[in-house]
């Protein structure tokens, strides 16, 4: 439970700050990124291959506003994610992550972030008690104005560490009108005996042209994660979340290990967006937590068409990352705008 009442939490929902200031965009640190989510892509760090694909810059990866949580672009007065909600870090879960794009995020930007604190609520979780949710949004800007992207994110205060063995999933209760986040086509069955191609093996779709619902995007395995996968990415991304890397604070909160952080599946299944559709393309990548991922397993990552709209030229994918032992970790949709 926090240390706040629901009442004065709710009490500040439409409160805004900026949370974010002059975040730059730098290519040591994009390729950091990218290589901390297992994409080797060369697009993240080359600008011959940026060119050649079209951008007149190198783009960051569609999960790459985490970033912006580093102490260097926050600032003095802000903490944290800007409100102090007086979540207790080691029992806060991220639920769901939602982002809009007007266009990718390319090296040499320079955006602020501003923050609204867009809902809070409570509800009982079964395994996971009493949950308190926290649903933020923010909006990415250059100095001149333009809006590049908005991200949601959705932070769960859960009574204690969650038992993965239950039935529930505390991911499962978050979506703020109580229904599943799944899209109309269903979520994409990774099946790691019949996979469909490796992004290796898979072009990039620029048309809908013979596009069907059912259709698989490529399939991105990352095999055996190991700790340093999730110190990597705390370092990346600026997650610096003790749970997720220090076994006796993991361990004193409840939780049988340390964890990967839930962005880390995220980045990971991004990489199936990325290479199923060009970066310019893609409007959105939205993503649902269901479970947890520990060292030693390992993650596989994939999609399908759920919709297609020939005439608006649009594409709605069905997204979903297991384990080889079929434990979803999560479910989540990207929309492309095609040519």
């Amino acid at each position: 439970m926090p240390n706040k009442p629901i009442e004065e939490l709710e009490a500040m929902v439409g409160d805004t700050t900026v949370t974010a200031e002059a975040f730059r965009i730098e290519p040591g640190k994009v390729e950091e990124f990218a290589r901390a989510i297992t994409a080797e892509d060369p697009v993240f760090r080359d600008e011959s291959v940026a060119a050649e694909r079209g951008h007149d810059r190198v783009p960051a990866p569609l999960t790459y506003s985490q970033v912006a949580r580093f102490p260097r672009y926050t600032p003095a007065d802000v903490d944290g994610k800007g409100f102090d909600l007086a979540f207790q870090p080691e029992y806060v879960i991220h639920g769901e992550q939602a982002h809009e794009y007007e266009r990718p995020v390319y090296v040499g930007d320079v955006l602020e972030g501003t923050t609204t604190l867009a809902d809070v609520f409570q509800r009982e979780g079964g395994r996971a008690g009493t949950m308190t949710f926290a649903v933020l949004e923010t909006e990415y800007r250059t100095p001149e104005g333009e809006l590049v992207l908005t991200d949601r994110s959705t932070a769960i205060e859960t009574e204690g560490a969650i038992d993965d063995g239950g039935d529930e999933s505390a991911a499962e209760d978050s979506a703020s009108d109580g229904e599943p986040a799944e899209p109309d086509g269903g979520t994409a069955e990774a099946d790691p005996t019949t996979p469909s191609p490796t992004v290796d093996e898979f072009e990039r779709v620029r048309t809908v042209d013979g596009l069907e619902p059912g259709d698989a995007g490529p399939t991105v395995v990352v095999e055996d994660l190991e700790r340093q996968h999730f110190v990597k990415y705390a370092g990346a991304s600026g997650d610096f979340n003790p749970i997720h890397y220090d076994e006796p604070y993991a361990t004193g909160a409840g939780n049988e290990s340390v964890f990967g952080q839930g962005m880390f599946t995220a980045g990971v299944t991004s990489r199936v967006v990325a290479n199923w559709f060009d970066l310019r393309d893609v409007t959105s990548f939205d993503v649902r937590f269901q479970s947890r991922v520990f060292p030693g397993d390992t993650v596989v990552a994939s999609g399908e068409v759920a919709e297609v709209d020939p005439d608006a030229g649009t594409v709605e994918a069905a997204l979903e990352a297991r384990t080889t032992e079929g434990e979803t970790l999560l479910t989540g949709t990207a929309t492309a705008n095609l040519e």
